[in-house]
């Protein structure tokens, strides 16, 4: 059952933020679409249904605001003046000087106090969660949880990994071959045989791990796992970790020692996700989303692993945290009172992460903890997987409302909604002047600026070799490649508008796949 992990806002042209978006953001890559339990979210959350019109307000507010502010630097030009009109666009819009020193340094600084801003607000809930000693509230908070397992979190971590899939005899012996090869081995591996038609299940067998075959499910993955749950977590004692990953995903060497260590440094950390970079291959499409992968990978460890999202590839969970989100359903948390993951999300581990972060719980992805996974191979699944994406991060918040812990996800749509008009306007206006002029004029500024944002390009996608390099260097492709995802976004938030309904849409895998090599360390 391949799914995914949705990563979460990214940079200014939309890397990285349309998944979740992102969180997304919410799963990594995995699933190739959408499903129908999104639907009863229209009945549950305050904001479901209009949580594409507050985003799409709110960012057109903001773009208003701007050419307000554009238009009255530029009053004094008059429409009548012939060199005051491009192809019926006022020069407001065009304008080939550089701006005055004092503008630009009022922008650099608005832009710092914003990023400051947001900084402090996250670092606040954060805090405040961290502090929280309000079991009934915050049951999973550090100080709640130091103090109810005083001593209980003691001896070895055992690792119990589930596996869900769906029809995956391509991909899941090399899963199955991954975990096997690492130097800290799990305890157990348990496939989820969800409805599989093929040889997923003999071949699990033969590998000589566990199976458990889903009965009469209909809520794919989610509906899947919960039945798992029911069965494995009884059984679990304090220190016995359970890992979900997904049938399509390896895990590099060296992922499950480093998030067992965790656990035993810390008897407050309630998961351990991972970070997820792409398969070879693929051509050009492949390239753009490797690229996407490690940017946001950069982008964790420069938030020294504090999580966007529990990434459906691969993440463990200490029992006490499964065990209190399912008693948490249809009482503080959405969902169906019993089950771990909500069955009408469509991005399940957005949700889950949600949910753990709104009952206080402690959680991380380390550097450390990397895996190679599936990517879309091609513009038709792409698409499909990142409106799934797309649709369950608004219908995560719209279900959760506006509270503290979403804030951090109400900004990241905002951000992805203010970065669509922008690319598109910056994209028009390049587009503008090459028929404007009959000859092309550099313009000494805005050709420095160019060179730093290309730079930054190529910097952050440094890690996936020449390939990542030289395409992030061209910057054209991934500003093409971003509009695309500005689509799916503007998709989402139409379809969630007029409660159009989901639809998933599962990769099937024809013919089994070759190694997946990792990423340049």
């Amino acid at each position: 059952m391949t799914t995914a992990s949705c990563p979460p806002a990214g940079d200014a042209t939309g890397d990285a933020g349309h998944a979740t978006a992102a969180t997304g953001a919410t799963g990594g890559p995995g699933d190739a679409g959408t499903t129908g339990p999104g639907a009863e979210y229209a009945r549950r959350g305050r904001f479901d249904r209009v949580v594409g019109l507050v985003i799409a307000g709110i960012v057109s507010v903001a773009a208003a605001l701007l050419w307000l502010a554009v238009a009255a630097n530029g009053q004094d030009s008059t429409i009548a003046d012939s060199q005051d009109v491009v192809i019926g666009i006022w020069r407001v819009l065009y304008n080939a000087d550089a701006p005055d020193t004092s503008i630009i340094l009022a922008a650099i600084a608005l832009a710092l106090l914003a990023a400051a801003g947001l900084a402090l607000l996250e670092q606040r809930i954060v805090t405040t969660s961290r502090r929280s000693m309000n079991p009934h509230h915050q049951p999973l908070a550090p100080k709640v949880i130091m103090e109810a397992t005083r001593g209980e979190f003691a001896g070895p971590v055992t690792v119990t990994v589930l596996i869900p899939a769906h029809n995956e005899e391509a991909s899941l012996p090399h899963t199955i071959a991954s975990l096997q090869g690492q130097s800290h081995r799990p305890e157990r591996i348990i496939v989820v045989a969800d409805n599989c038609t093929d040889a997923t299940v003999r071949l699990a067998r033969e590998a000589g791990v566990e199976v458990i075959e889903s009965v009469d499910n209909t809520d794919k993955k989610a509906g899947a796992l919960n039945q798992a749950l029911t069965v494995v977590l009884p059984g679990q004692r304090d220190n016995d970790v359970v890992m979900v990953m997904d049938a399509d995903t390896q895990l590099d060497d060296g992922f499950l020692a480093n998030a067992v260590q965790r656990f035993v440094a810390d008897r407050a950390l309630m998961a351990v996700g991972g970070l997820f970079y792409g398969e070879q291959g693929h051509g050009l499409i492949g390239q753009f989303q490797r690229n996407e992968y490690i940017r946001y990978a950069r982008q964790m460890r420069r938030r020294r692993g504090r999580v966007f999202v529990l990434t459906g590839t691969a993440s463990l969970f200490r029992p006490v945290a499964l065990r209190t989100v399912a008693a948490s359903r249809n009482r503080t948390i959405p969902g169906a009172s019993g089950d771990v993951y909500d069955t009408a999300a469509l991005t399940e581990d957005n949700e889950l992460t949600i949910a753990l972060k709104s009952l206080g719980g402690l959680m991380i992805s380390p550097q450390e903890c990397t895996v190679v996974t599936e990517l879309m191979p091609s513009w038709r699944t792409l698409w499909n997987q990142r409106l799934r994406w797309q649709r369950g991060a608004l219908e995560n918040i719209g279900a959760y409302g506006i509270t503290p812990t979403t804030m951090r996800y109400w900004a990241q749509q905002l951000g992805i909604g203010y970065g669509v008009i922008a690319l598109s306007a910056y994209l028009a206006l390049i587009l503008l002047t090459i028929v404007s002029l009959e000859t092309w004029i550099w313009f000494p500024f805005w050709l420095g600026l160019g060179l730093l944002f290309t730079a930054e390009r190529v910097l952050g996608a440094w890690r996936g070799g020449w390939k990542a390099r030289l395409l992030a260097a061209t910057v054209l492709p991934e500003l093409l490649f971003d509009m695309v995802l500005n689509l799916v976004y503007v998709k989402g938030i139409i379809d969630i508008s007029f409660g159009r309904q989901a639809n998933w849409k599962h990769l099937s895998h024809t013919a089994p796949s070759g190694e997946l090599e990792p990423q340049e360390a």
